[in-house]
């Protein structure tokens, strides 16, 4: 009967460690990812420098709205606030395209911080091209506070 009740002992730490090594890490992950919301978002200076390459235009402005609608609205609203339906479940909320600071930021600025992301905003660089990215970037030009 002792080996059986030592088997149990063996068999729950053996199940338990890799759980705590689990919890763990989901721990440190979330640690690291609100150190990280803290610290201010900058591009890197040649990011920042970087220039849209397209002419905009209503047909561009278009396309850029329905990717808007489909890719970013779910965390930074319709009208670009911050206030999408995701938006209160997030740490560090969304940006709200409509402010001051967002639409005094370069347009290579904005192209960096869609393409490269930051928890909890996904990088896009693999989901978009660099063209729908600076139609994103000239769409929220749009937005700015009348």
């Amino acid at each position: 009967m002792k080996k059986l009740n030592m088997f149990h002992s063996i068999k729950k730490a053996w199940i338990a460690a890799p759980t705590l090594v689990f919890i763990g890490l989901i721990m440190l992950m979330a640690n690291q990812s609100l150190a990280q919301a803290k610290k201010p978002w900058n591009a890197p200076a040649a990011a920042s420098q970087m220039k849209s390459p397209l002419t905009v235009d209503a047909n561009v402005l278009k396309d850029a709205k329905k990717n808007y609608q489909l890719y970013c609205t779910p965390c930074h609203g319709n009208s670009g606030k911050g206030d999408g339906a995701a938006a209160a479940s997030l740490n560090p909320k969304p940006a709200d395209h409509t402010s001051e600071a967002v639409q005094k930021d370069s347009d290579g600025t904005l192209f960096w911080k869609m393409s490269e992301g930051r928890n909890p905003m996904p990088s896009y660089k693999q989901i978009l091209t660099d063209n729908q990215r600076w139609e994103l970037v000239a769409y929220i030009r749009t937005l700015k506070k009348k």
